[in-house]
């Protein structure tokens, strides 16, 4: 046995410079076997959603339409967002172009649950060889299945596709390398995230951060000069570029100011205003709770925190209330530095445990499947925040009558044509029409109209309420084509195909 420190940061830096042991081939077999499961929980889980029409225009028909025109080598236009709506002044995604060869294979909406199951699963491998390095291989196992079946990622995976999904696992292996103490690979890694989505690059900064720490000034440097160029290039230069009000339309912080300028000089003027902004709601409070008590509260005892830190916070700032909600996206990609942060914050405290004859190896398994009970109880009595419990219950598996409805709904809508959609509907139509929400695309170009009346909304960014859509077809000229199918219509004008429309898609 090596000599005992006194401190568990002591304690944590001896074996920084220890390599993880060669895993042998019953190792790499049982995390196979872990891995496949999670895909094959994963994708059942969408595909059911898909069958049952709860996948949505917002978000999986929004990708599916980006990624299906770069397949076909065009720009990435999205109806769902608007006429001739350029993805990139949405967001600063170009990472999605790499999907395209996927649509080679299988042109389908659901394709997209495939690649978002094989990128979260893939996450779970350095998680396991960053807690292989500290614990045993039963703990190591336990903690790839605690961040498969954590809450981040049955959210995520209920939420159909996002393109944060493809930052997940790039997430994953900056901080193994880190902890592995090959800068220059966590630098070019943290490089790719800044083609994920704009924010990355204040990320990058953290990542800096942490690696300054770690007394690597070259990479620091260079990630801090990336970060802020990529996050320029991305905010000021390509996304007001594409956007159809010529400029980013995401700065939503006013409780902080109307600029990055002025929030920046309010924070450090007024710090504990801004910080009493952090838990000014229920669900931001509930935020920091499901995250960190099943954790423990260990991943505050390591420097990996710091690189989720700006995701994390700069949600709890915006103003958007969904952003703080535990059912959304957001937080898987966080989830895993937590995770490994965690690990890491018990491995240097472990040197008080040791005192009390409490051995590493055993303190880590502990943990590690106590994060995994939380998982299996969160997911049998609490489907609100850990949505596999409708899949493992049995509930995604009977198909309802609204279901059949708006497949009977889909089936009437003719291929190369203009619609106008309820969200549930649009993925079953996005692969062969020019679709989008209702009063998105304008009066003269839909032909066909499908509204759900059951609602209270039809989806998108400003909404219409079902009775706001009825009345529209009707001053438009809309006739019933089928009246109220459990709550689902569908309208039909006599008006020709706009070429806008049956030119979107390449014929058979």
């Amino acid at each position: 046995m090596g000599k005992r420190t006194k401190s568990g940061t002591a304690q944590s830096k001896e074996t920084e410079n220890v390599p993880a042991p060669s895993l042998n081939r019953r190792e790499w077999i049982h995390l196979g076997i872990v891995l496949a499961v999670a895909v094959s929980v994963y994708v059942t889980h969408s595909l059911l959603r898909f069958r049952n029409f709860d996948a949505k225009g917002y978000d999986l028909g929004i990708f599916d339409q980006a990624v299906r025109q770069y397949a076909l080598f065009n720009a990435p236009i999205v109806p769902i967002k608007g006429v001739d709506f350029h993805l990139l002044g949405d967001h600063f995604h170009p990472i999605l172009a790499l999907l395209a060869p996927f649509y080679w294979v299988w042109d389908d909406p659901r394709m997209l649950g495939i690649v978002m199951a094989l990128a979260l699963a893939s996450s779970a491998i350095p998680i396991y060889l960053f807690t292989r390095r500290r614990g045993s291989h039963v703990a190591s196992l336990l903690a790839a299945i605690a961040v498969l079946a954590w809450w981040p990622f049955q959210a995520m995976v209920n939420w159909e596709f996002h393109e944060v999904t493809l930052g997940v696992p790039v997430m994953g292996w900056v901080v193994w390398a880190i902890d592995a103490r090959r800068h220059w690979l966590a630098a070019g890694l943290s490089l790719i995230l800044l083609t994920v989505r704009e924010d990355m690059g204040v990320t990058l900064i953290a990542i800096a951060l942490v690696l300054a720490l770690r007394k690597a000034w070259a990479q620091t440097a260079l990630l801090v000069v990336a970060g802020v160029l990529g996050y320029y290039f991305a905010t000021e230069v390509v996304i007001p570029h594409y956007s159809p009000d010529g400029e980013f339309g995401y700065w939503q912080f006013t409780a902080l100011g109307p600029d990055m300028s002025s929030s920046l000089l309010y924070m450090i003027t007024n710090p504990f205003a801004a910080l009493a902004v952090l838990f000014d709601h229920p669900l931001k409070v509930g935020l920091w709770l499901l995250h960190f008590v099943p954790l423990w509260f260990l991943p505050f005892l390591s420097p990996y925190t710091l690189m989720a830190a700006p995701l994390l916070l700069s949600r709890l700032f915006n103003d958007r209330l969904n952003l703080w909600a535990p059912v959304y996206q957001y937080d898987a990609i966080i989830s895993v530095v937590f995770l490994m942060a965690a690990i890491d914050g018990l491995h240097r405290a472990v040197g008080w445990w040791a005192k009390r004859g409490k051995t590493r190896s055993r303190m880590m398994t502990i943990f590690t499947a106590s994060v995994v009970g939380c998982a299996v109880v969160g997911t049998v009595f609490f489907p609100q925040v850990f949505p596999f419990h409708r899949t493992f219950s049995g509930e995604l598996w009977t198909k309802k009558e609204k279901a059949e409805a708006f497949e009977r709904a889909v089936d009437l809508i003719p291929d190369d044509v203009c619609v106008e959609a309820a969200d549930n509907a649009i993925p079953h139509l996005v692969d062969r029409t020019y679709v989008s929400l209702h009063g998105v695309i304008g009066d003269t170009l839909s032909t066909w109209m499908i509204i759900d009346t059951d609602v209270e909304e039809l989806g998108g960014w400003d909404p219409l309420t079902p009775d706001e859509a009825l009345l529209r077809a009707e001053r438009l000229g809309f006739e019933v084509v089928t009246e109220d199918d459990h709550g689902v219509w569908v309208l039909q004008r006599d008006a020709p195909v706009d070429p806008v429309c049956s030119s979107y898609l390449p014929g058979d």
